[in-house]
């Protein structure tokens, strides 16, 4: 029998590989759909756009059917239309194919960080930085089977349809193994949105997101032409820039439960963000094409634990009295973490265009510098309920006296 655990990172595994094997065939999918730079750039923005979109909606959907209905749903769909993202023959076609496994992809992170932070309740352990490995792993194995797949000159097409099948398979031995059942009926429709975006504890929470999501997004798509045109490293060595933050990233998050219970989740992610900060600070400053090179490697360990911990504190944000609840907690701070991915990168361009890409680099630092006295506010507006609640007690005590 398949553990909750095991399910979970399953699904974490496979989600990641579905994003590693789509995302490192860009350049033959653009081949294939005769799309310039502009086309491109305008198709790969469907998925983000949507994925912004579905996130709320996802977690209204966890809400009201339960996130296993919703992850089994939406990642069953996602590895079906991944094949139609291979077989897209222009622009418009690609750019239509990745918004729909965009908008699939964003429902499964929110409902699989719901399903996530379940078996973190039912366990009692910090498990969200060991999920979070996992989706870390698969993002590399796809990406390992992408360039494989590329070097033995297979169609994006008979990749991805070897991709899904794998991932479907994978579904089906662990769907039934997920947690998050459908909620009592009288939990269905407790609060809205309206609610969830009036609490500042949450709000900071997703500023903690948003500033991670931008760090990430840097080093993801700026790191190797930084280290070319900042450092004169060469194009090969720059290239594997992004494999080692990745490594670095996915290797770290495997001490995050052990680092979760001796410090706490609000003084790691204040130590998360200070390291992040430490990274990019010294690929800005330090002419070497080494230490730039470190630096990225420093910013992924740093970042390791900045989105995982936001999702499980978020969600924890929600819990109610029955174990249940934080789904659209879950989807809120997903939203604006999006935004951050989405805008993140452009931003980074538009501040290199007038200045540099080290100006930029550093001032990304600054932001990720920010992730540590904001995750200490958040633990701030988390205490205060309980320090309020205790001297009402007090009080009612001295009345009763």
């Amino acid at each position: 029998m398949v553990s909750h655990r095991t399910a979970v990172a399953t699904v974490f595994v496979v989600n990641g590989g579905l994003y590693g094997a789509w995302a490192a065939r860009v350049p033959a999918l653009a081949s294939q759909a005769d799309a310039g730079a502009g086309a491109l750039g305008l198709a790969l923005l469907g998925p983000a756009i949507a994925m912004i979109v579905t996130a709320p909606l996802a977690g209204r959907a966890c809400a009201a059917w339960g996130a296993r209905t919703v992850l089994g749903a939406a990642l069953a769909g996602a590895c079906l239309v991944l094949p139609l993202v291979g077989l897209a023959g222009s622009p418009l076609l690609l750019g239509a194919a990745l918004a729909g496994l965009g908008g699939l992809m964003g429902t499964v992170d929110v409902s699989m960080n719901v399903a996530a932070v379940a078996v973190v309740r039912e366990t009692g352990r910090p498990l969200m930085p060991f999920f979070h490995a996992g989706f870390s792993a698969g993002g590399l194995l796809g990406s390992l089977g992408a360039g494989l797949a590329a070097a033995l000159d297979v169609a994006p097409a008979g990749h991805f349809c070897f991709v899904s099948a794998a991932g479907l398979l994978a579904l089906l031995a662990a769907g039934r193994a997920l947690p998050g059942e459908r909620p009592e009926p009288q939990h269905r429709t407790e609060g809205g949105y309206r609610d969830v975006v009036m609490r500042g504890r949450l709000w900071l929470l997703a500023a903690v997101a948003l500033c991670a999501a931008v760090a990430e997004g840097t080093c993801a798509e700026w790191s190797a032409l930084f280290l070319v045109q900042e450092r004169a490293v060469t194009e090969p060595v720059a290239a594997t820039a992004y494999s080692v933050f990745a490594v670095t990233m996915a290797v770290t998050r495997l001490a995050g439960e052990r680092l979760e219970s001796r410090y706490g989740p609000h003084r790691v992610l204040a130590g998360s963000g200070l390291t992040a900060a430490c990274g990019l600070a010294a690929a800005a400053v330090v002419p070497s094409g080494t230490v730039a090179y470190a630096g990225f490697a420093l910013a992924g360990a740093g970042l390791a634990f900045c989105f995982p911990t936001a999702m499980a504190l978020a969600g924890d944000a929600g819990r109610r009295e029955d174990g249940g609840g934080g789904e659209r907690e879950l989807g809120f701070v997903t939203t604006v973490a999006y935004a951050g991915m989405l805008g993140g990168p452009p931003m980074v361009g538009g501040v290199a265009s007038v200045t540099s890409l080290t100006v930029s680099v550093g001032l990304v630092g600054l932001l990720a510098l920010l992730i540590a006295p904001v995750a200490l506010a958040a633990r701030g507006r988390e205490s205060a309920p309980a320090v309020a609640a205790g001297e009402e007690l007090a009080g009612a005590g001295r009345r009763s006296n």
